[in-house]
């Protein structure tokens, strides 16, 4: 069976709990607030065929580049997000992406999933979950 493909330019159009969030990874109250201000967009792209994949997070403050490949470990330096590192690793569950990201914080990863037009993400870390939703660029 084959997996969707994430290729694409995906704006942010609704975003929920992320102060928590960003909280739980002992980011400073200022930054968060300024964190929660921004509109990120994501450029994904993915080779379905063999597991490649970056996934380009872009904001006026910060820029965030993720590139793995899907069942592989990699050390993620995280750096630009809270200046951690951990080990990551991002598997298939169905037709969503899920990351289990081992370091510091318990039970931190996301998981990204599609529905038409929309990707979807959903951070975790220590218990708190925020969501960000975005909308593919015509």
């Amino acid at each position: 069976m084959s997996k969707p493909n994430y290729s694409g330019t995906f704006n942010m159009v609704e975003q929920t709990n992320m102060d928590a969030y960003l909280g739980a990874l002992d980011i400073n109250f200022a930054l968060r607030k300024i964190v929660c201000l921004l509109s990120p967009s994501k450029e994904i792209s993915h080779d379905p065929a063999t597991g490649a994949m970056r996934i380009r997070t872009l904001t006026t403050l910060k820029n965030f580049n993720m590139v793995f490949n899907i069942g592989e470990e990699f050390t993620e330096d995280l750096g630009p997000v809270d200046g951690r590192t951990c080990q990551t690793t991002v598997n298939w569950d169905g037709d969503n992406l899920i990351c289990v990201q081992q370091g510091e914080k318990e039970g931190r990863g996301w998981t990204h999933w599609l529905e038409g037009d929309k990707l979807h993400l959903e951070m975790r870390v220590q218990g708190i979950v925020a969501k960000q939703v975005f909308k593919k660029a015509e």
